[in-house]
């Protein structure tokens, strides 16, 4: 049996306004799962040639959920490309460094997610997806 990679964090939480913008991609897009959304969220934010800026993130909503619920069975998969994203970036791979570039990745592709005026259903997301291959 293989064993999971281990994780950068424990705990996944969101600010306010991810919330708020999650809310609005839920009613679009009916996925009703945060963690489904979230997974779409940093994907697309791993997708920008250019990092995120170095913002400070205010985890206020009550949005929260561990990393295996975060991932799925795509838990190892994202965490190798995160790892990648931060080696290709220039960054390290240390614990903390994983953990603050997740959330502002996170947080900027759930960002860019919402603020896409395209995205009124599923198919949206997709064909997003498609566009990045």
């Amino acid at each position: 049996m293989v064993k999971d990679m281990e994780s950068p964090i424990e705990r996944i939480k969101l600010s306010q306004t991810a919330k708020d913008q999650l809310q609005k991609l839920k009613r679009n897009t009916k996925i009703d799962q945060w963690n489904i959304l979230c997974r779409w969220a940093l994907c697309r934010s791993l997708a920008e040639p250019t990092p995120p800026s170095p913002v400070p993130i205010v985890l206020d909503s009550n949005v929260e959920m561990t990393w295996r619920v975060f991932g799925g069975e795509m838990s190892d998969i994202l965490l190798l490309a995160l790892k990648q994203r931060c080696h290709n970036d220039g960054y390290a791979t240390d614990k903390e460094t994983l953990a603050t570039q997740f959330r502002l990745h996170l947080h900027r592709g759930i960002g860019y997610l919402a603020g896409d005026q395209n995205i009124k259903k599923i198919e949206d997301l997709i064909a997003i997806a498609l566009e990045k291959i």
